[in-house]
C-alpha cells in the first residue's frame, strides 16, 4: 500500500469501512473496529492519522507491530488481517490494518461481538449474534448437502432428471455430458458426493411415494378463501412431491383460481381478459419459495393463499445474510440458502443467479399497473404478497355474464341440488365443450355465484 493510496482513502473520511487512530495506544478500540468490520463488509484501520484526517504517523518498531498483532489475536474465531507499514514524512510511519468481510461470522473481541454502523461500533444483540452463528453453521453443514440416508437413484424420478438436463443443454446452461445415465447426471449436478445421494437430490427429484412417507416438509398447501380473511374456504388442498412437481401443482392451482381482470385494447376497443396478477411474477415467487426455504424444518411447507384482495406465497424460514425486505427490491448479490437446489433451478431456466428475482417481480407488476409486491419476514416465515391496483368487493349478481354462464346458473337453480360437471355438460342446451363449461364454472365460483363440494371431476356444483 502506498502513501498516495492512503491519502485517497483519508479523503473519503471515516465510514463503515474506514477508521483513523492517531496512535497504536488506541489499539483496543481499533481491534473493536476490526471485529465490527469482520462482521460487516471489511475495511481498513489506519494508525497515525488524526480523527480529522491529518497524517501524523508515529515511530514504529517491530515491537509496535507485535503489540497490534497480539491484540488482534484476541479475536474469536481467529482472523488474520493484513498489517502494513507505510513511510511518511519525518521518518514516521502509518500502520494499515486491512480486513475483508469475515468468512466465519460472528466474530467477537474479548468476549463481545461488535457490528459496524456508519463510522461507529455497536455491541451486537444476542438475536443478531445467534442469527449470524446459525448462518455460519448452515454454511459449514447445510441441510441440502447432507447424505440422504437409505435413498438411491432408483427412488428418484428419472424422467425429471432427464428433462432437467435436456432443458439445461437447450438453454446453454450446461454442456451435453454425452450420457443419460442418471447417476452420472446427478454427479454432474453436484447431487452425489462420495457415491452417496444428497438431500438436495431428493428435494429436486424424489419420487412422490417415498417423499410422502419420509420427507413431510416437501409439502405444498394451496387455498382459495372467500373474501379477505380465512373464515371460509372455497378450495383447500395439499400436495407432496419433489420441487418440480410442487411448482407445477401450484401453477395449475393458480390458473384455476386466479381472479380475471379485463382491459380494453387501445384503438381496437376489444376487451381482453387476463389473470389479475402477472403469471410470470407469480412463478418467480413460487420458484424463490421452493429454492430458498428452510428444508430443515420438518413441519415446514410452501403455501399459496388466494383472497379476493390479495395473493400470498409463504415459505418456511427467514431472510439471511443481512438481506431485508427493503434490500430485496434493490440491486443485491445472489446469496441462496440452498445453492445446490437453486443451481439446478437455474440450469432448468426457472430462476436467474444474479439476485434479480424480486426485482423482476417488481418490474412485472409495475408494467401491469399493479403495486410492487410486499415481502414480510415474520415468525419464521417469508411471505410475498401481491395486491391488485384497486380492490372492489365482489358483487353477487349475474351482471356481465355470458349467455352460457347464465344458462348454467339457471340449470343449478332448477336442479335445487349439486350437479357434477358431466351432468351440467350433458344438460346444456347451448353448444359448448366440457372444457368451456369447466372454465365457466370457475369464473362463476370466483364471482361467488357457485361453489363446488368435493374435488376434481367428482365435485358437485351448488348455487349460492
Amino acid at each position: 500500500m502506498t502513501l498516495e493510496y492512503i491519502t485517497s482513502l483519508i479523503a473519503t473520511g471515516e465510514s463503515e469501512t474506514l477508521e483513523f487512530k492517531q496512535t497504536t495506544g488506541r489499539r483496543r478500540e481499533a481491534t473493536q473496529t476490526v471485529c465490527a468490520m469482520l462482521n460487516h463488509r471489511g475495511g481498513h484501520v489506519l494508525f497515525g492519522v488524526t480523527p480529522g484526517g491529518k497524517v501524523t504517523g508515529q515511530e514504529v518498531s517491530d515491537r509496535t507491530v507485535e503489540d497490534v498483532s497480539r491484540e488482534i489475536q484476541q479475536l474469536d474465531p481467529p482472523a488474520f488481517p493484513a498489517i502494513e507499514r507505510v513511510p511518511v514524512e519525518g521518518g514516521r510511519e502509518v500502520i494499515v490494518v486491512s480486513v475483508n468481510q469475515g468468512q466465519m461470522k460472528p466474530y467477537s473481541y474479548r468476549g463481545i461481538a461488535y457490528r459496524r454502523v456508519g463510522n461507529t461500533n455497536l455491541t451486537m444483540s444476542r438475536d443478531e449474534y445467534n442469527q449470524m452463528l446459525f448462518e455460519r453453521m448452515h454454511s459449514e453443514q447445510r441441510w441440502e448437502n447432507q447424505p440422504a440416508t437409505d435413498w438411491s437413484v432408483n427412488d428418484l424420478d428419472i424422467a425429471e432428471i432427464h428433462r432437467t438436463v435436456d432443458e439445461a443443454i437447450r438453454r446453454g446452461r450446461a454442456e451435453d455430458p454425452g450420457t443419460r445415465d442418471p447417476e452420472a447426471l446427478l454427479r454432474g449436478l453436484g447431487l452425489i458426493k462420495g457415491g452417496v445421494l444428497l438431500r438436495a437430490a431428493v428435494v429436486l427429484f424424489g419420487a412422490t411415494e417415498r417423499i410422502e412417507a419420509e420427507m413431510p416438509q416437501c409439502l405444498l398447501r394451496v387455498a382459495r378463501f372467500r373474501g379477505i380473511d380465512r373464515t371460509e374456504f372455497l378450495d383447500n388442498r395439499q400436495f407432496r412431491g419433489n420441487a418440480f412437481t410442487l411448482l407445477t401443482r401450484a401453477e395449475r392451482f393458480m390458473i384455476e383460481n386466479l381472479p380475471i381482470a379485463g382491459r380494453i385494447i387501445p384503438n381496437i376497443f376489444e376487451r381482453v381478459d387476463e389473470p389479475l396478477y402477472p403469471p410470470v411474477a407469480l412463478r418467480e415467487a413460487l420458484a424463490n419459495a421452493l429454492c430458498h426455504r428452510d428444508y430443515s424444518i420438518g413441519g415446514g411447507s410452501v403455501a399459496v393463499a388466494i383472497y379476493d384482495d390479495r395473493l400470498e406465497v409463504t415459505s418456511s424460514g427467514s431472510l439471511h445474510f443481512g438481506l431485508t425486505a427493503e434490500k430485496l427490491f434493490e440491486t443485491h448479490e445472489s446469496l441462496p440458502w440452498n445453492p445446490l437446489i437453486a443451481g439446478v433451478f437455474y440450469r432448468r431456466g426457472i430462476i436467474e443467479q444474479w439476485g434479480r428475482g424480486t426485482l423482476k417481480m417488481a418490474e412485472l407488476t409495475t408494467s401491469a399497473g399493479l403495486p410492487q409486491p410486499e415481502i414480510e419476514d415474520v415468525s419464521g416465515c417469508v411471505t410475498v404478497r401481491f395486491r391488485p391496483s384497486q380492490y372492489v368487493p365482489p358483487q353477487r349478481v349475474g351482471r356481465d355474464l355470458t349467455e352460457r354462464q347464465q344458462a348454467i346458473l339457471a340449470l343449478l337453480d332448477q336442479a335445487g341440488q349439486g350437479l357434477a360437471l358431466r351432468e351440467i355438460y350433458a344438460q346444456m342446451k347451448l353448444q359448448a365443450s366440457e372444457r368451456q363449461v369447466r372454465r365457466d364454472l370457475n369464473t362463476l365460483r370466483i364471482l361467488e355465484l357457485v361453489v363446488p363440494k368435493g374435488h376434481g371431476r367428482g365435485a358437485r356444483w351448488n348455487r349460492l
